[in-house]
């Protein structure tokens, strides 16, 4: 198969996931997450009812659509850290970065989605797992990054710290949006409150995995 005919076939993918993903969104936020079927968003996006599956094999992740970015996003802030750099520091860096710019991942998501996620225990439990994941993840990057052995639990403790902190302060976000606060508004409290979170963490973590 030549590039050009390789290259319009994933344009073609690329299409449909995000015609799917869009027609899902408009109905979760119409009808709320639950009142929704796979038929429903098949039918709003004209595709069968198997394509939606075959791109999105969870209703959940319709919904929401960020999985890989999400889970991986800690893991490759630590592997592309600065040199003289902690993972404590890269993350605090690039946390602050995402603030700043109102980051979908890191929960600036507007009112209506924050709202139709939080009132849905399965895209809460989805989210959960989203979290354990990253955090699985980011263990596997700290323990090749700093040679630590299976036997070595720092990796893990130092994970799930950081993931803890992170999620921490998703969930202040998300709490701040449905509050109503506007995405400046909520920058501004956000961005001295993650420097507190992470400075709690100086004492034990300021050291580890420098590059």
């Amino acid at each position: 198969m030549t590039e050009t005919k390789m290259g319009l076939r994933e344009l073609k993918k690329a299409q449909t996931r995000e015609n799917i993903s869009h027609n899902a969104t408009r109905l979760f936020l119409e009808r709320g997450f639950d009142n929704v079927t796979i038929a429903d968003v098949a039918a709003a996006a004209q595709v069968a009812k198997m394509t939606v599956t075959n791109y999105f094999p969870r209703k959940e992740d319709l919904a929401l659509d960020l999985h890989d970015v999400f889970v991986g996003m800690l893991a490759r802030t630590v592997r592309e850290r600065e040199p003289g750099e902690s993972a404590l520091a890269a993350l605090r860096r690039a946390f602050l970065a995402a603030v700043a710019a109102h980051d979908a991942v890191i929960g600036f998501s507007g009112e209506p989605f924050a709202r139709m996620i939080t009132e849905s225990p399965a895209l809460v439990a989805r989210l959960r797992e989203f979290h354990d994941e990253r955090e699985a993840v980011l263990a596997e990057a700290l323990a090749e990054e700093t040679g630590a052995g299976p036997e070595d639990m720092r990796p893990k403790v130092a994970a799930a710290l950081l993931g803890g902190v992170h999620q921490v302060l998703f969930e202040e976000t998300l709490r701040r949006t449905i509050a109503g606060r506007t995405h400046e508004e909520i920058a501004a409290a956000l961005a001295p409150a993650a420097e507190e979170a992470f400075g709690l963490l100086e004492p034990s973590l300021g050291g580890y995995a420098i590059r």
